[in-house]
């Protein structure tokens, strides 16, 4: 027998800083706001800290659930994920997306939690099937529906920023699960398709009473050249680059951001990395993301080191949840990329966000305990029994992990 071992201290210090750190940026970047539009400076820190509470509850609970219980858990976790996200298109329709749901004392937002049921879901569904999963048929398609089939649901809020996400998560465990080559490539071709038809109808929705529904393509046009509307859609994107030049290389200091004095909205959200570049400057930036990249490659480390191909889909689902979302929310303020609206995972102002974010660190925390599992003393089973030696030149790449075919 083995007992599970403890989980990755690393990898929970880190977490543990970053909710920290995003806390006391969330406290710098919305005072002005709080105070203006509630009466209490104090306002969207004292949500982000009891999401932070409820989100560390939640994380020790997974921490301590075996992982692979979730191979009976993900249905129910799945179709009642899908079934908010179904509830959340039957509420009116104003000016802003039916993201939210609000349940009086907080709102959650059905899109966050579709990209960690996603994310076990298929990984499930990719080691039921084994070897059966690299044919289209009964493999692949199954599999790309369902994806779509949420996908859908989450784009018809509309939400496509969570929707690229979510796409970026089911992708890369499709990969990381063995799918033929072949599949993907014509897979991508139907979502290219698909991409551009739907920018085409942004563009016929642009006269008249839907001129609105192009923000996707005014969000292109801030890319390319955010000068020539400086005054309306691209005010944001000129503000966050403003909050950079005057961080410099050292930074105002905390707290001396003047961004975040009603110049540039909702900075405590999805531009919250351009007030924390503007008061800690270049050098704040470029270690909080070596921090970041060192948080990443530990989670990679724990999901290559566990001993079930469920545990690693997992893992690497989870970690390539929090880099494609820093990257499309760093991307997107510093102008790398095109402004999509995303939340910089464990900083970002934003309950649902971070509760995700605690609980995918709860599960990663416990696949983390397979790795540090001990023998216990009562087995008589050697610690090599039953392992070939290893042959000069072979390969030290565990035999579960999944490999590209």
């Amino acid at each position: 027998m083995e007992r599970r071992g403890t989980p990755d201290f690393f990898l929970l210090l880190m977490t543990v800083l970053l909710v920290g750190f995003g806390i006391v940026m969330v406290f710098s970047a919305s005072g002005p706001e709080a105070a203006t539009q509630y009466g209490d400076a104090l306002w969207y820190t004292k949500k982000q800290i009891m999401a932070a509470g409820l989100g560390a509850v939640l994380m020790l609970i997974l921490m301590n659930i075996p992982y692979l219980k979730w191979k009976r858990m993900y249905l129910p976790f799945f179709f009642g994920v899908l079934g908010l996200l179904a509830f959340v298109l039957t509420q009116p329709s104003g000016d802003k997306p039916r993201s939210w749901i609000d349940l009086g004392v907080m709102s959650i937002q059905p899109a966050e939690f579709a990209k960690l049921a996603i994310i076990v879901y298929l990984a499930t569904i990719i080691t039921r099937k084994g070897e059966k999963f690299e044919r289209f048929r009964s493999g692949l398609l199954p599999v790309a529906l369902m994806v779509g089939i949420v996908g859908g649901l989450i784009l018809l809020q509309p939400d496509f920023g969570s929707t690229v996400v979510f796409l970026f998560c089911s992708a890369i465990v499709i990969v990381a699960g063995g799918a033929n080559m072949k599949h993907l490539f014509m897979g991508l071709i139907a979502v290219a398709v698909a991409g551009l038809l739907f920018v085409g109808g942004s563009l016929l929705n642009q006269t008249g009473e839907d001129a609105e529904r192009g923000y996707q393509l005014k969000r292109i046009d801030c890319f390319v050249n955010p000068w020539h509307d400086s005054q309306n859609a691209c005010w944001q994107q000129i503000q966050a680059e403003l909050a950079f030049g005057h961080g410099g290389v050292t930074g105002a200091g905390f707290g001396q951001s003047v961004q975040k004095l009603f110049y540039l909205p909702e900075a405590q959200n999805d531009f919250i990395f351009a007030i924390f570049g503007e008061e800690f400057g270049f050098i704040g930036v470029t270690l909080f993301l070596l921090l970041y990249l060192a948080f990443l490659w530990r989670g990679i480390f724990v999901s290559l080191r566990c001993s079930d191909p469920f545990g690693t889909l997992i893992g690497i689902g989870i970690v390539g949840m929090f880099g494609i979302q820093a990257f499309i929310n760093i991307g997107g303020v510093t102008r790398t990329i095109p402004m999509t609206g995303i939340t910089l995972p464990f900083i970002s102002a934003g309950g649902s966000s971070l509760l995700v974010s605690m609980m995918s660190m709860g599960l990663l925390l416990s696949i983390s305990r397979d790795a540090g599992a001990v023998r216990d003393k009562s087995s008589t089973s050697k610690p090599n029994e039953g392992r070939k030696p290893m042959k000069k030149g072979s390969s030290r790449v565990p035999e579960h992990v999944p490999m590209i075919r």
